[in-house]
């Protein structure tokens, strides 16, 4: 039975609240830790790795929990969502808290950082495996996670939106423009004009910095409470608006198979292991780019009181563009659109650092990255249920390991992010970062033009090399569809049926 209009839509809500929160965290919690927790560049290096390093430590192990939990009145996945929810809004919103000590603030931003992650994933890989309990057709699949895709791009825009446009609302003087009204205290060098100022005057306006600063810190707790009350609604339409179909043969068949074996199948098949190795690639270009943006835009490009702006035409850009991918993979197939999408943001990275600062090509390089950003997310996702497809026609004795699929797939993914953000935000610390100023040095700038350029340019060249190699083609996923018994009955249609072309060339195709 084809799903309802409205059970794709409660579904695709359902995915709102991971990328709501990853937007708001992927881009300003690496600026929050600097500039308004004050955090030292390398303390805030080791949160960001360790953080997202345990979050994709926990994604197998919630994986494989999800693939033996017992069927319950609403299903398998539904009870883990339901439950992790209002646990994961309340260490989200801490997160966005400075504490009133100094000693411990490393320890409480690292303590509530892991524990929204390991929620969070209690929340999202049930819910990505919860796409292939939604129907047994791949095209109705194909079409609820192109909704799914649309409402996540959606998602980044509203994180995106509130938590740029709140805290854009608050924003404070930095340390390099207040000086400028002591005279005295400050010289100029070459035309970099940096400001050097000594230790005294330094400390005076770091003080100064930090009284302003309080405004800023209540509009992170304002942004962070919206968000989590958007993302506690969301959660209840899903639980209410979809049904998650029984799979018995799949939980009768994975009931005496251990963890290490159904590792050990799904790390053994060819195309699930390129697929996950190609996007890991890509992934790690487009979060690296995601992580240091906002810093590139404020410091390197000089636009502070624009840099929220430009980040939500970027995903703005991504959400229109979403359909537009969707309708080219279904005309021309998902490997030419990983080929043309993924790639369409490499000029304009390139642009970006090359040409002088301008609001105007910056706001341009913004909406045609979008586009890039959207075929980033739509096509792993549209493609994990073929390669799982794929996997259940080579082992048809082996069923059940959906969630498994899924946890490894966001356990690279978010171990490509903890890698980008601790070795970005160390990078910068290396090179000289200071918060709190206007101006950064010379090879601060290097580095991120580094980081949102060619580092990521030549990580996309990387994936998509891996990416040749990928097997799974549309003539595969029609045959992986079909039974031994159909497929029996269309070779002997194909060799009968001489004079009907149009149904020769069609069992032609499916064979």
């Amino acid at each position: 039975e084809a799903l309802t209009v409205w059970s794709k839509v409660c579904f695709a809500i359902g995915g709102a609240p991971y990328q709501i929160t990853g937007s708001a965290l992927g881009f300003f919690l690496q600026i929050f830790l600097l500039d308004v927790a004050l955090l030292d560049p390398l303390n805030a290096s080791v949160i960001l790795f360790v953080g997202r390093a345990w979050d994709a430590v926990t994604d197998p192990t919630v994986g494989f929990l999800v693939s033996r939990t017992p069927w319950t009145r609403h299903g398998r996945m539904m009870p883990w969502i339901l439950i992790s929810t209002t646990p994961a809004v309340l260490c989200y919103f801490l997160i966005w808290v400075v504490p009133p000590i100094e000693q411990g603030k490393m320890w409480w931003y690292l303590l509530f950082y892991c524990l929204f992650q390991t929620l969070q994933t209690c929340f999202h890989v049930p819910y990505s495996a919860l796409t292939m309990f939604i129907s047994t057709e791949q095209k109705e699949r194909d079409s609820a996670t192109a909704y799914r895709m649309t409402v996540e791009v959606l998602g980044t825009v509203v994180g995106t939106a509130i938590q740029g446009q709140i805290v854009g609302m608050a924003n404070i003087p930095c340390i390099n423009s207040t000086s400028l009204t002591n005279s005295s205290h400050h010289s100029m060098h070459g035309n970099n004009s940096q400001i050097l100022l000594d230790s005294k005057v330094f400390n005076e306006h770091l003080n100064y910095h930090l009284s302003l600063s309080l405004s800023q810190r209540r509009a992170y707790m304002i942004a962070s409470a919206v968000i989590s009350l958007i993302c506690v609604l969301c959660a209840v339409v899903l639980f209410f608006g979809v049904t998650e179909q029984d799979n018995q043969s799949g939980l009768k068949a994975q009931k005496h198979v251990s963890f290490r074996r159904g590792l050990r199948l799904v790390m053994s098949h060819g195309p699930y292991v390129k697929l996950v190795l190609a996007f890991l690639f890509t992934s790690l270009a487009f979060m690296l780019m995601e992580g240091n943006f906002a810093l590139f835009i404020k410091y390197t490009l000089g636009f502070r009181e624009d840099f929220q702006n430009i980040l939500l035409v970027i995903m703005l850009s991504a959400t229109l563009t979403i359909p537009m991918w969707q309708w080219f993979l279904c005309r021309f197939g998902k490997k030419t659109a990983v080929y043309i999408g993924i790639t369409w943001a490499v000029p304009f990275m390139i642009v970006v650092v090359c040409v002088n600062s301008n609001l105007f090509v910056s706001y341009i390089v913004s909406v045609a990255a979008g586009a890039s950003v959207a075929a980033a997310f739509l096509l792993p996702w549209s493609m994990l249920p073929d390669v799982v497809d794929d996997f259940k026609v080579q082992n048809p004795t082996s069923q059940g390991h959906e969630a498994i699929f899924y946890s490894f797939y966001v356990f690279f993914t978010k171990f490509a992010s903890g890698v980008s953000l601790g070795v970005s935000t160390l990078a910068l610390s290396f090179a000289g970062y200071v918060p709190g100023v206007c101006v950064q040095s010379d090879s601060v700038n290097l580095t991120l033009k580094m980081l949102v350029s060619a580092a990521p340019v030549s990580l996309i060249a990387l994936g998509l090399l891996v990416f040749k190699t990928y097997p799974i083609n549309e003539e595969r996923n029609l045959s992986a569809d079909l039974s031994e018994t159909e497929l029996s009955s269309l070779r002997w249609l194909n060799g009968q049926m001489k004079d009907v072309e149009p149904l020769k060339k069609k069992s032609a195709l499916l064979l």
